[in-house]
């Protein structure tokens, strides 16, 4: 099967910003897996510092982008120009996705929910578990943010 995009008028664009993100491999990732799934939409890095962020973000919107992923060094920058957080990432602090809808742009933070799903999906089970998070970085905070959401030790 062709894994190469064919662009139209009606191609979606989805992107990631940060600085660099020139060595990431997401850009042909998605992409690849846009088109082998029917999606008509390409996936392109942006080098953005935090400086940029505001601009950016704003013409992001106002230029029909669909979404974006956020990695560093904007994960915590990038809040003030954002119109919503959902409540993870309001309280993580920290946003790695970003979803435009009706022209308002939504951050998002899915690292812990996807690292939990993981480890459900091969057979770990946190519920009643005593669970130690090595490091206090982006993904720890995130991984220990979504354990207690999914255990009930915090509310939002």
């Amino acid at each position: 099967m062709n894994t190469t995009p064919t662009i139209s008028g009606t191609t979606k664009l989805v992107g990631l910003l940060g600085s660099p993100v020139t060595q990431s491999m997401s850009p042909a990732m998605h992409t690849a897996s846009f088109s082998k799934m029917g999606i008509d939409a390409v996936y392109l890095g942006f080098d953005v510092t935090p400086e940029e962020l505001e601009p950016t973000v704003k013409g992001f919107a106002n230029a029909g982008v669909t979404g974006y992923n956020v990695t560093m060094p904007c994960k915590t920058k990038v809040l003030p120009y954002l119109d919503e957080l959902t409540p993870v990432a309001e309280l993580m602090g920290a946003v790695n996705t970003v979803v435009i809808k009706d022209g308002k742009s939504i951050g998002d933070n899915t690292d812990g929910a996807g690292f939990v799903q993981n480890m459900r999906l091969h057979g770990f089970e946190p519920e009643g578990k005593i669970v130690t998070v090595v490091g206090a970085g982006g993904a720890g905070s995130a991984v220990f943010t979504q354990l207690a959401l999914d255990l009930s030790l915090i509310h939002i």
